[in-house]
């Protein structure tokens, strides 16, 4: 454990700088005593580490100093985005591999030369890939070439876009700041008129990137998900919520839990109270349970549940059955 804490420390300082004790200590998840120790051990190693004094010193490494690993230097361009890009915060926490996520990470970006570590962390801070379903597969999106240059580049966008509730596109310059991967789509987080807004690539009808450099970018690590979860937040505010009322069996309580939706259990009975997104939202959900619920309130969501099943009825009720294969 302490090799690997040591070079973890090397490949702090490599990336970051002069880091003073107290920040090290909190990287690394130790005390200052053990930090103390483990740089008087790299310097007795041949490891030129030195000490600055004074209110803004720390530690640091002689310029130069390598990190070789060993099957690591020879990764291209790409495969370091991808490696940086999909490292999931949510998951590694979710199976307890933080830690070892942020220090695989680390010895990736450590082996990098130094002309290509900054564009690989530019691309890793600006592309989000979330968690997709199990029998989700993502889509293919024509203008994703594009975007991802735009936004490794930081060049504005000039994009052709239809909107879900305009009837024509419309053209808008943006500052794009990264990309996400969620639910199988990808989406474009970017600045347009001073404020965040999201762009679904599927609804891009043409996109083009400009020489100008874009006024707003994202370079630090973790702002893109913070962002990217404040214009959900935003999005969700903005829809009306609609709560609904449901008696539901034992199969169907399982499954309404598997979608995350917020939902409260009356005790002692099969009376369930859940919040739905919007009136849509809450319809499909409830179509695809079937006849594990029954809608309670409100009435009208009942009476449109029970006149989509009619319709359905009363369309296959009415097909002439298909002929038998003959000889």
């Amino acid at each position: 454990m302490r090799a690997d804490r040591l070079l973890t420390l090397v490949t702090l300082l490599r990336q970051r700088g002069r880091m003073s004790a107290p920040a090290l200590a909190a990287e690394l998840e130790v005390s200052v005593r053990t930090v103390l120790r483990d740089v008087e051990a790299l310097s007795t190693a041949g490891v030129p580490v030195y000490a600055e004094r004074g209110r803004t010193g720390g530690f640091a490494l002689l310029p130069g100093v390598s990190t070789a690993l060993s099957g690591v230097r020879g990764l291209t361009d790409e495969e370091a985005v991808a490696l940086l890009a999909a490292g999931s915060p949510a998951t590694s926490a979710a199976l307890g591999l933080a830690p070892s996520l942020a220090g695989a990470l680390g010895k990736v970006l450590a082996a990098l030369p130094e002309a290509r570590r900054s564009g690989a962390l530019r691309a890793g801070a600006r592309i989000l890939v979330l968690t997709d379903g199990f029998l989700t597969d993502p889509r293919p999106e024509p203008a994703l070439a594009v975007v991802q240059q735009a936004v490794l580049d930081a060049r504005r966008l000039c994009l052709t876009y239809r909107s879900r509730t305009a009837d024509s596109p419309s053209h808008r310059t943006v500052d794009p700041l990264g990309l996400i991967s969620a639910g199988g789509s990808w989406y474009l987080l970017a600045v347009h008129r001073g404020e965040d807004r999201v762009y679904r690539l599927s609804r891009i009808v043409e996109a083009r990137v400009l020489p100008a450099e874009a006024a707003h970018r994202i370079d630090a690590a973790g702002e893109l998900p913070r962002r990217w979860q404040a214009r959900r937040a935003d999005f969700r505010r903005s829809r009306p919520a609609v709560h609904v009322l449901l008696r539901i069996d034992a199969d169907g309580a399982d499954r309404l839990a598997a979608t995350g939706l917020p939902c409260r259990h009356e005790p002692g009975s099969d009376l369930y109270a859940v919040e739905f997104w919007d009136r849509a939202h809450a319809s499909g959900v409830l179509w695809s349970l079937g006849a594990d619920m029954e809608v309670v309130e409100p009435a009208d969501l009942r009476t449109e549940l029970v006149d989509r099943a009619a319709r359905i009825l009363d369309r296959h009720g009415r097909a002439a059955a298909p002929p038998l294969p003959t000889g």
